[in-house]
């Protein structure tokens, strides 16, 4: 196969001195300016580039939406490469400052979000640039989302949208353990669960009260229990908030809990488990709220042919592209389960997401933006 794009067309130092001034731009999801301030900057390259723009202005609380599209015909309905990434992080502004700063040792390169995902992100941009320049088979849609690690709240309904009108989706996020890509997600679904029991003074009227957290006690071991290794089920009880001090019988008890399934099939099986849980006690009540927030992105048979074609693509610039199952959820769960083929982790190589250890390992730069580049050309409408 002739690759259009090699690694050494990639303008890696051009790249990476782009990528400092981003991840010096802190963006954590809940402060929508701070992720703006990324979307104006973003905006602006993608402008400068020829291409075309479309800014939808935040809601619920978060940033805007940016939509970078290749030029097309006005009306065109042909069938997309859609590619998506997210600008926010889960560090809090300042990290770079004090416990995250941006910093270079040897092949690492360290900074908040600067794995999860801005490399990702900023190598898609410079890749669509690239394939648009080339000639791509395909029209290129590169959304960039603000709220992707608190689930895509105000985003989702518009990358759903996009995909009804996607041949392929390519998903940026960073890749796993040595530069593998994922080609499957667990489904996510989330919990808060209130238990309700009834106050009293812990000396005086003791038989009085209704104890929340020790119903909250058996529900845990309840949750917990529903974890089942050989089918790929995880329910996690997050965090226990109750009582309002030590003499006093509880009142109320706060969980929140994650639950982890392979397949739609399960998620039906095991939320409706959770959702029908009962206490013990009559004179208790739970409140349970929530409900799946990713769909389980499971490998299609359309779905191994993209990795096939990404696989050779990678061979050729020196790359044995592995694929991998993973447990944690991406905006590529909900295009999946539209039944887009769809790849994912195609972003850097690095570790220590979402912890003060984050870095990528500049090496994996130009070569997994060349692998970005020439996907984005070959790739054809079925």
């Amino acid at each position: 196969m002739t690759l259009a794009i090699s690694a050494q067309d990639i303008d890696d130092k051009a790249l990476i001195e782009e990528l400092k001034r981003w991840v010096e731009i802190e963006t954590p999801t809940s402060n929508a300016e701070a992720v703006n301030r990324l979307v104006d900057r973003v905006e602006t390259l993608g402008r400068e580039a020829g291409l075309d723009t479309e800014r939808l202005p935040g809601t619920l609380g978060f940033g805007d939406i940016l939509a970078v599209r290749s030029p097309r015909p006005a009306g065109s309905n042909e069938k997309t490469v859609l590619i998506l990434a997210h600008l926010d992080t889960v560090h809090a502004v300042g990290v770079i400052n004090n416990q995250l700063p941006l910093r270079q040792d040897g092949d690492k390169l360290y900074g908040p979000g600067i794995y999860d995902m801005k490399s990702g992100a900023l190598m898609a941009l410079e890749a669509m640039k690239l394939a648009v320049r080339k000639g791509s088979k395909m029209p290129i849609d590169l959304i960039f989302v603000p709220d992707e690690e608190m689930g895509s709240l105000s985003s989702r309904a518009f990358m759903e949208t996009a995909a009804k009108n996607a041949g392929y989706t390519l998903v940026v996020e960073p890749a796993r353990d040595g530069g593998k890509v994922v080609v499957a997600r667990k489904g996510v679904a989330m919990y808060d669960i209130t238990v309700q029991g009834r106050a009293a003074h812990a000396g005086a009227r003791p038989q009085d009260g209704r104890s929340a957290i020790r119903s909250a006690a058996r529900l845990v071991l309840e949750l917990e229990a529903l974890n089942d290794t050989g089918r790929g089920v995880t329910v996690t009880v997050g965090t226990i908030q109750g009582g309002t001090g030590r003499n006093t019988v509880p009142a109320e008890c706060r969980l929140q809990v994650d639950v982890r399934v392979p397949s739609d099939q399960v998620a039906e099986e095991i939320t409706g488990r959770i959702e029908a849980m009962k206490p013990v006690d009559p004179d208790i009540t739970f409140e349970i709220a929530g409900k799946m927030n990713r769909p389980p992105f499971a490998q299609s048979e359309e779905g191994k042919r993209l990795f096939e074609a990404a696989a050779k693509i990678a061979s050729d610039l020196g790359i044995a592209l592995e694929g991998m199952a993973t447990g944690g959820g991406s905006d590529g769960n909900f295009t999946a389960a539209l039944g887009v083929p769809t790849l994912d982790g195609l972003g850097a190589d690095g570790a220590g997401p979402h912890t003060f250890n984050e870095h990528i390992f500049l090496s994996s730069v130009a070569p997994r933006t060349a692998l970005l580049a020439n996907l984005m050309i070959s790739l054809e409408a079925k």
